[in-house]
């Protein structure tokens, strides 16, 4: 039950058509307070490299297609026949990693997920849906997370020879929202990330003017505040991230909604527009937000240098172990980076564009 301040909140924004949202409550249940609308008038509309080959996925269908695993074993009770579901992933030890049913060398069509590819007759729909996590850290302020998922990472080049490949790939970007209004955004960038104010992003036009425009780089999928082509280092040389107008993409049209109590550590399911834009039921749920709360990896363990098409140079491998999730990506953060120990806010887009060079645990 909503405490009498949240319902006075409530009332206040009703009599002043104002956006400012009120705390989420901490528990596990589905509440009735949708995300803020600001959430959505000024989420990103963010653009997919033009020769994209490994595009968003659906968080459900990625649970389809894998294994729980630890040590290379699978749990108990699952099989190839088997899977974890977004109902009861959070059972899961937070030891698993999701492990691909298939060989990763044959690249079958769930790892691609053509299907997620947005469409620009549908101004930019995604058939997988995004992932949007509001959270309130005081009365005035808001960051709202937009968190981007795919079946596969390809992790690019050096010198042709091809390094950090894995399955799972969690990216997001966040806006950070004070009386309603953005007041700055952040881009994560592998294990990195930038931060600029506002006032400097590149933003849509006509009725798009208000929301920023991010780039994702081709097959890591990190994002940038503009397009062209951006280096990041790693220890035997350097690989750019390509990125372009190529495939629009508005996770508006298709995502799943949430808030997150950083206090409590809590996620529950934000009432209103969510999966496919549909109106969600303000008291009971299928998915739950409980497998926002697990601390697993999202995809296949290092594979050991015995397995066929493994190797390892210098530290670097060519295939990684999977990501873990949104809960492990700072959300109750100060400082607009998620690593709040190293932060540059920039007030232009043609600034030094990462928080950190150095790529070690991947998103």
């Amino acid at each position: 039950m909503p405490s009498l301040r949240q319902l006075a909140g409530v009332l206040a924004v009703a009599a002043t058509g104002t956006h400012a949202a009120p705390a989420p409550a901490s528990n596990a249940k589905r509440q009735s307070t949708p995300l803020p609308s600001y959430a959505l008038t000024y989420a990103p509309i963010s653009y997919l490299y033009s020769g994209e080959q490994w595009w968003p996925s659906d968080v459900s269908t990625h649970l389809a297609n894998v294994i729980p695993e630890v040590d290379y074993v699978a749990v108990a009770g699952y099989t190839a026949a088997g899977s974890v579901t977004l109902a009861t992933l959070d059972a899961q030890s937070s030891s698993v990693y999701l492990t691909s049913k298939d060989d990763v060398d044959d690249s079958p069509a769930w790892l691609l997920s053509a299907y997620g590819k947005p469409t620009s007759t549908t101004g930019g729909y995604s058939a997988a849906p995004g992932t949007i996590i509001a959270v309130q850290k005081n009365a005035t302020w808001v960051d709202v997370f937009y968190f981007y998922f795919y079946s596969y990472n390809y992790g690019g080049t050096v010198l042709d020879i091809n390094f950090d490949d894995h399955v799972g790939d969690w990216e997001h970007t966040m806006i950070r929202f004070v009386n309603g209004a953005p007041t700055g955004m952040y881009f994560s960038q592998h294990s990195a990330g930038s931060a600029y104010t506002w006032a400097s992003l590149n933003k849509g036009t006509g009725a798009n003017d208000l929301r920023p425009l991010s780039y994702i780089g081709y097959g890591g999928h990190a994002n940038y505040a503009k397009s062209g082509t951006e280096d990041y280092t790693i220890a035997l040389g350097i690989i750019s991230d390509k990125t372009d107008a190529g495939y629009a993409w508005d996770m508006t049209q298709n995502y799943r909604g949430y808030w997150y109590d950083s206090s409590s550590g809590v996620f529950t399911e934000a009432g209103g527009a969510g999966v496919g834009a549909t109106e969600e039921d303000s008291t009971t749920t299928v998915e739950g937000a409980t497998w926002l709360q697990w601390g697993g990896a999202w995809g296949d363990e290092q594979y050991p240098t015995s397995r066929s098409g493994q190797y390892c140079i210098f530290g670097e491998c060519h295939y990684t172990s999977g990501p873990t999730g949104p809960v492990a990506k700072n959300l109750g953060r100060t400082a607009m980076c998620q690593d709040e120990t190293d932060c540059t806010i920039f007030t232009s887009v043609n600034d030094l564009t990462h928080q950190s060079k150095k790529r070690e645990d991947k998103e």
